[in-house]
């Protein structure tokens, strides 16, 4: 009996950390801001979300293993551009508010319509949802025709203390110089769409963020990623699941 007893609590010790799991099947961190703490969600793929000071942000929300209905409704929505892995109208419209704003590069604004959408430019700076935001250029100089130069952004947010950088789809390109005190970055890595391994560990290299995350990163050599940053130094590569 003694034997049966430890053999279903540990069934049942099993089967709460399946559900466990089940509910929170993503990759996310917890960082230390000057206002308090700033969470990291990677809801897959390019697609991520951040909860700061009692607001939900998402960037490109797309995510095809996300639970929707569950999410937070969003304060803030970046879209970097239009792209149908960066720009899905159905979710837009499931995580939507009355008062959720908007921030979209002009051939987004162009397929999704809603109140509340600001268009920025690279090299424009603005505010939503009580967040500071900088456009910044991201587009391919090899594979042009993919992410062509002047029509997508990258964005730079303002949380607390912590400058923090979402490339979007983009090459490494010569702009990626001229950002300035990076705290955390991400950086997307898929051939023949964005940056190589080469031009990922060159990206670091010119702006140096304390932090840097892969993401759209499928089919990419992690561990020689990896074992090319280890030469970029004061920058620390975090790798987490992307589904």
């Amino acid at each position: 009996m003694k034997n049966l007893k430890i053999l279903f609590t540990s069934i049942f010790l099993t089967i709460l950390i399946t559900s466990a799991s089940a509910q929170e099947p993503f990759g996310s961190d917890i960082i230390k801001t000057s206002e308090g703490d700033l969470k990291v969600v990677f809801l897959g793929h390019g697609s991520l979300m951040f909860e700061f000071d009692g607001k939900a942000i998402y960037a490109d929300p797309v995510g095809g293993s996300v639970n929707w209905s569950k999410m937070p409704k969003a304060d803030l929505v970046l879209i970097t551009h239009e792209h149908g892995d960066h720009l899905n109208v159905g979710v837009l419209d499931r995580i939507r508010k009355s008062s959720t704003a908007f921030v979209m590069n002009r051939s987004s604004a162009k397929i999704y319509k809603a109140d509340n959408i600001a268009v920025m430019k690279n090299g424009e700076e603005g505010e939503a949802a009580g967040f500071i935001i900088e456009a910044v250029p991201a587009y391919n100089k090899k594979n042009r025709q993919f992410h062509p130069k002047g029509r997508d952004n990258g964005y730079v947010v303002t949380f607390g203390d912590k400058r923090l950088y979402i490339g979007g789809d983009t090459e490494y390109i010569p702009e990626m110089g001229d950002l300035k005190n990076i705290d955390i970055a991400f950086l997307p890595m898929n051939i023949p769409y964005t940056m190589t391994i080469e031009m990922m560990v060159k990206a670091a290299e010119a702006f140096k963020p304390k932090i840097l995350y892969p993401y759209h990163y499928r089919g990419s050599d992690m561990e020689k990623l990896a074992s090319k940053m280890k030469k970029v130094i004061g920058v620390e590569l975090r790798v987490r699941t992307i589904y």
